[in-house]
Formats: C-alpha cells, structure tokens, sequence
C-alpha cells in the first residue's frame, strides 16, 4: 500500500464538502434508499446474503460481486449448496448479476460503485489492498467520490517489499471495517439473530453505514462505532486465539478446571492488545475531539475509557478501551473461543482441534507451519480461509510495530513457540501446553509484566540479601510513602534445581520477541 493510495482515500465520507442545507438534504434521501454492497464473495458475505434472501422483501438492498473468474456460491462446500432453498439461491443470484440485453451478466466492482452507496471489500489479506486501489481509481473514474469504502478482513497485511506487516485500518485510517460474530452455517438458520459493528472514524459516517447494513435483515443488527483500527486488530488478534481455545478444549477435554482460566485470558488479552494500538492511532485525538456529535450518540456508554501507569513518579496513559463499550466487537472474540452446543465452531477454533489432536498422537509439536497447514487439509480445512494461522506469520512484526507488552501477549507467544520455535523450543512448549499444572502457572505468571515478578520472586529466596532488601526497602517506602524505582531489582539466584517448563517458555518469549 502506498502512501499516495492512503491519501486518496482521506475523503471516504457520504457528504462532498457542502454548506448547501438542500444539498445535504437530499444526500440523505438518498443514502436512506441507499443499497450496499460486497465485492469478493466468500463464505461469509455469501452466508450474509443468504440470511438477507431469507428475510428481506426487498432483495435491491444488498448487492454482490464475485472476484473474476469466480463463482457465485464458491466458497459453499456442494453439500452446503444442496441444503439450501432452491428460491434463497435465485434471490442470490439476482443480487450477484446485473440485466443486459444479452441476458444476465455478473456484476463487477465498477457495478457496485456505480450502484451503491456503501461498498465493502470482503477479500481476506491476499487481495484487499489491491482490491482497494482499484476501487478508489474506479470510484474517480467513475465520478462517484462519496461511496465509502469499507473491509473486513480478519488478518494482518503485510508488505513484501518493506518486509512490513500491520493492520490495514492503521494503514489506512479512514477505511471503514466491518465486523461482527458469526458462524456460517448459523447465518442460514432463519431464527437465529447476531450482532456487527460497522466502525468509521466519523462518527456520522458510521451511523448512517450502520443503518444502511442495519436494514439487509431483521436477523442482523448493526451499530456504528469510530474504532475501525481496534476492530480490525480485534479479528486478527482473535483469530490467533481461536486456535489457541480451540487446541485447549480438545486437548485438555478431560482437565476442565484450566480451561476457564484459558480462556478468560485469551479474551482478555486481545482486548489489552487492541487497547495498547489505539494508543497508536495516528488520529486518536481527532477521534475524539473532532466528531459532528459525542460518542455517546452512538451507543458508546462514556466518551472514553483510559487505563494509566505510574512511571518515574508520573501517571503515563497506556491504553485506550473505549472500544471494549463495542459489544458486537466484544462478543465476536468471546464467540469465536466457544465450543457452540450446536452446529460446528469457528474454522480457527477447528484448526485448533486439529492441532491438538496431532500433537496428541505425534507426541511433539508441528515441525512447521506448512506441516501443521497439511494436517488441516487432511481434515477438510482449507488453508486458505484459516485468519489465525495467516496472522501468526506476522506475528512477531506486529508486536514490535504496535509495542505490545509481552505481558499482554503471552498465550499468542506460546502458541507461536510451537509453531515457528526451534527444536529446544518446541519441547518446552509442548509440555505447557499440554500439562494441566504447567499450562495453568504458565497463566498465572505470564500475565505479570517483567518487574512486577521481582517481588514475588523474592518472597521464594529470603535468604538472598538482595531479595530481603527488596522487600524491607518496599515497606519503609510505603511506610513513609515515598515511591520505589523500578531498578531495585534483584540477581536471579544460582540454583541447581531445574526451572519448571512454563518458567522456560516465559524466558525464551520474553527474549526472542
């Protein structure tokens, strides 16, 4: 993505820069009878529109478009095909073609712009910046400026060439993205319900985008929100977790009591990672400063949520969670983690099943992230439609590029231990992950950031001088309030014992990431 690209796109609103009251006034006429559509048809915007070809009686809201040389219902395994109602397809693909004299044609992007108000670019990471660039140059071309353009794409981007990997949103700042929980089959049941997000940095932007997906069907409700960025780090993040919840409840099916704990921290940690990269926001201050209308108006329930360190003697700001008032945002991480009592779960969390019962029968951890790929075709999961894995690729590039704290990452680090660590490596991780007892300290100890362990470390080796100096320096400086310096730290002791495994994983991720 070039720079020049991301600054064409600065205007991605429904309004061109008038004061004319009539003017205005008539561009929300017509985004009320405005239609929306999906250009790249994959499983889920072709479940989504399946779900709207069950519900709606008027099937002109929602466009689609295949990629060329790409068919309609594609991503439907033919078992999928057959299950469906012969007059749900034909709405379908009535929403996929266009009227010509010489019969029915498929429609394009450039169809869907001239048409649309609102057109999301569904392709994952392979293809949805290059799908970007030409929507904004056919959008130019077209004299249709004031289409947004939105995506939701559930991984992280990467740039070959600069060897750079990051969230597109972040790149792009004024893209709206699109999400909420979903798993594909259900999206064909007609009395199941779900909620989205759609998030744009305008606040005005995202309200009238909301309604206009809002309206698609009865059985999906969309609220607008402003964290687009955090929404899209959100999906990547919660991809990778998926896998990780997914390992955890087919391996450890029989030690229940980890699995709470599991699971909590993989939620929590996505929401503290996506809170770390709002901080990033190269637009955070206008995000909330410069809007029409307050957060609030949106749903939001306080205009912001800041979380704060003390360090050198100042409150410092670290995180920014207001996102988390998003609750499709929200409910889509803690849905994409559960085992549904019916139906299949997500494709990450099957990928997770996979892995542990691979790693099950092998006894080790994959020996490549191609190994681990194959054994996932074996069992009927396509590759190419598995985020989590894509996004683990990236992994430790978007750590350094956002800064996010170890601490907060802990169970992705694991997870990509197993995946891309050396041999030593791999065993270690391996006996975490599969140990009751190891895997649950591994929780509870990774969660501390690094010097908060000095303390506790302490308490195990009082017979260390430093170690009851440490201690006896903490409580004269609470005693007389005054602040103690992160440096007090203390010499890891001499020991012949050897260090249990999920004391390992956390050395060797706290050094290699």
């Amino acid at each position: 993505m070039s720079l020049s690209t991301a600054a064409l796109l600065n205007s991605n609103g429904f309004f061109p820069p008038s004061l004319d009251r009539d003017q205005v006034r008539q561009r929300v006429w017509e985004l009320e009878t405005g239609k929306v559509g999906f250009y790249s048809v994959g499983l889920y915007p072709a479940s989504l529109a399946y779900n709207c070809a069950m519900q709606q009686k008027d099937e002109d809201n929602l466009l689609l478009a295949p990629r060329p040389e790409r068919e309609l219902l594609g991503a439907f395994t033919q078992s999928a095909i057959e299950g469906m109602d012969p007059n749900h397809v034909a709405v379908m693909e009535r929403m996929g073609s266009h009227q010509t004299e010489g019969g029915r044609q498929p429609n394009t992007l450039a169809d869907l712009l001239k048409r649309c108000e609102l057109v999301v670019l569904s392709a994952n990471s392979n293809h949805v910046e290059d799908d970007l660039i030409e929507a904004i140059q056919l959008r130019d071309q077209l004299g249709r400026q004031h289409v947004v353009l939105a995506c939701l794409a559930g991984s992280f981007s990467h740039d070959n060439i600069a060897n750079e990997s990051y969230v597109l949103c972040e790149k792009v700042p004024s893209l709206g993205f699109f999400s909420g929980f979903h798993r594909h089959g259900a999206l064909r049941n007609p009395l199941d319900s779900f909620t989205a997000n759609f998030c744009h940095p305008n606040a005005l932007t995202a309200l009238l985008g909301a309604r206009m997906l809002d309206r698609l069907s009865p059985n999906i409700q969309v609220s607008a929100g402003v964290h687009n960025i955090e929404g899209q780090y959100i999906k990547a993040a919660k991809n990778m977790s998926s896998v990780f919840a997914g390992f955890g409840y087919a391996y450890h099916q029989d030690n229940p009591g980890v699995l709470p704990t599991l699971l909590t921290l993989l939620l929590d940690q996505c929401l503290d990672q996506a809170a770390t990269v709002s901080m990033a926001r190269r637009n955070r201050q206008r995000l909330y400063n410069r809007q029409p209308f307050a957060l609030t108006e949106l749903g939001y329930g306080v205009q912001r949520i800041e979380a704060a360190l003390v360090r050198g003697g100042d409150m410092e700001k670290v995180r920014d969670h207001t996102f988390a008032q998003l609750t499709a945002m929200v409910a889509d991480v803690r849905g994409s983690m559960m085992l549904p009592v019916s139906g299949t779960p997500t494709r990450n969390f099957q990928a997770g099943q996979v892995l542990a019962e691979h790693m099950r029968a092998e006894n080790r951890c994959p020996q490549s992230m191609e190994e681990l790929e194959n054994w996932c075709e074996q069992a009927g999961l396509r590759k190419g439609g598995l985020e989590g894995l894509k996004s683990l690729r990236y992994w430790p590039q978007i750590v350094r590029k956002y800064a996010v704290p170890v601490h907060d990452a802990s169970m992705v680090n694991l997870l990509y231990m197993a995946i891309y660590g050396n041999s030593t490596t791999k065993d270690v991780a391996f006996s975490v992950m599969t140990e009751s007892r190891e895997l649950s300290n591994y929780c509870q100890e990774s969660v501390r950031p690094t010097h908060s362990r000095r303390y506790a470390d302490a308490l195990q080796n009082l017979e260390q001088p430093e170690a009851m100096d440490l201690l006896v320096n903490a409580v004269v400086a609470d005693n007389a309030r005054r602040l103690i310096r992160d440096d007090n730290g203390i010499e890891e002791p001499e020991t012949a014992d050897e260090p249990p495994a999920y004391l390992k994983a956390m050395n060797v991720i706290e050094n290699a990431l």
